[in-house]
């Protein structure tokens, strides 16, 4: 069905439950279809690769190969004329990471981008967001029989950023995706990772990292969708906040179809409140329609900075502001160090570091 950008029921009101967390007057406008928005190719790919093709083409050629119940999705396919894709052939192995480099002007954009992999293909794909953006996306990620995809999204916004996104994946049989999904900057940033399987053997594992300080919301809605027998998922996000007003929020949805049988998964959220006034909402589902599974489970905590942890390094000659440091690089580590890049790994705690030394001030 083609929903109409100008239909009045696109335009989320904050009373719907995908939105009740969402600070709806802080979205500049990307949610209503009355607010003007272009339609924007912003990743930049500037690499020659053998085996690895990227090009923009008119958007009517590659219609969306799954249906999103997202707004904001619907207001992309509906008004972008042109999109990115990024297609790694078959039987390609990549040893150095694609890069794709975000430029925004700032004022509100629509983008839609398709990545894939052909069969038994397997390629790393790092997207840098930075600057200043006012930005609704789409990206889908298509991997074919036997593929694996290591998948990074760093959201290293400007202050005033605004980024709503929805990241889809659809897992053929046999395939492997891995998500990072990394949010230390922007005003507001919203992002929907989503996976649904095409055939069984499947795996997916998403990881997410965000911190948050003041007055900043960063939202991540994760769904899984387990639509095929013998697939398997893992979700693991970990969050830090410090300062007034800083929000975070994580919904995680498992969803085992009844003719899932054989389905492996588990969702695990941790939030660690480093001040006062600061605030972390975290809402696990699973929803099992068939008792025929490896297994199947969640968890969720939230927690206060550990005071004990300071004292004892500070006990040893560390500094309060070092050994704050170290226990937030401790709690992050298991995430970062998955990346497998130094550059990332050290790029990013150190704007952690920055980040936390401003707060309050």
């Amino acid at each position: 069905m083609n929903l109409s950008a100008s239909t009045n029921y696109l335009t989320p009101s904050g009373k719907e439950e995908p939105w009740r967390f969402t600070p709806m007057t802080r979205l500049g406008g990307l949610h209503d279809a009355s607010t003007k928005a272009i339609s924007s190719v912003s990743l930049e790919f500037n690499q020659k690769i053998s085996g690895v093709t990227f090009q923009k083409i008119a958007a009517k050629e590659l219609p969306a190969s799954y249906v999103s119940t997202d707004e904001i999705t619907a207001r992309v396919r509906n008004t972008v004329s042109e999109i990115a894709v990024l297609k790694v052939e078959k039987n390609v192995e990549l040893a150095q990471p694609l890069i794709l480099k975000r430029k925004t002007s700032g004022a509100p954009e629509l983008s839609r981008t398709v990545i894939s992999l052909e069969q038994n293909a397997r390629a790393s794909v790092i997207i840098e967001n930075s600057g200043a953006a006012t930005l609704g996306e789409e990206i889908e990620i298509n991997l074919a029989p036997g593929s694996a995809l290591n998948f990074i999204t760093l959201q290293e916004w400007n202050k005033d950023a605004i980024h709503l996104a929805q990241h889809h994946a659809v897992l053929g049989r046999d395939s492997q995706f891995n998500s990072y999904t990394i949010s230390i900057g922007g005003s507001l940033v919203r992002i929907l990772p989503t996976v649904e399987y095409s055939g069984p053997g499947a795996s997916a594992e998403l990881f997410g990292l965000y911190f948050a300080t003041d007055g900043q919301h960063l939202e991540h809605r994760i769904h899984v969708d387990h639509n095929v027998a013998n697939a398997k998922s893992r979700v693991n996000y970990k969050g830090a906040l410090a300062g007034e007003k800083a929000r975070t929020v994580w919904f995680g949805d498992v969803y085992i179809r009844k003719i899932a049988e054989g389905t492996d998964t588990y969702e695990l959220n941790r939030n660690l409140l480093l001040t006062d006034g600061a605030r972390a909402d975290s809402v696990p589902n699973l929803e099992i329609e068939t008792g025929e599974i490896v297994g199947a489970g969640h968890a969720s905590t939230t927690g206060r900075f550990d005071d004990e942890q300071l004292f004892y390094l500070c006990s040893r000659g560390i500094s309060p502001e070092v050994a704050r440091r170290l226990v937030i690089r401790g709690f992050f580590n298991e995430i970062v160090s998955k990346l497998s890049n130094e550059e990332i790994e050290e790029r990013l705690m150190n704007r952690i570091d920055l980040e936390l030394g401003m707060v309050g001030k």
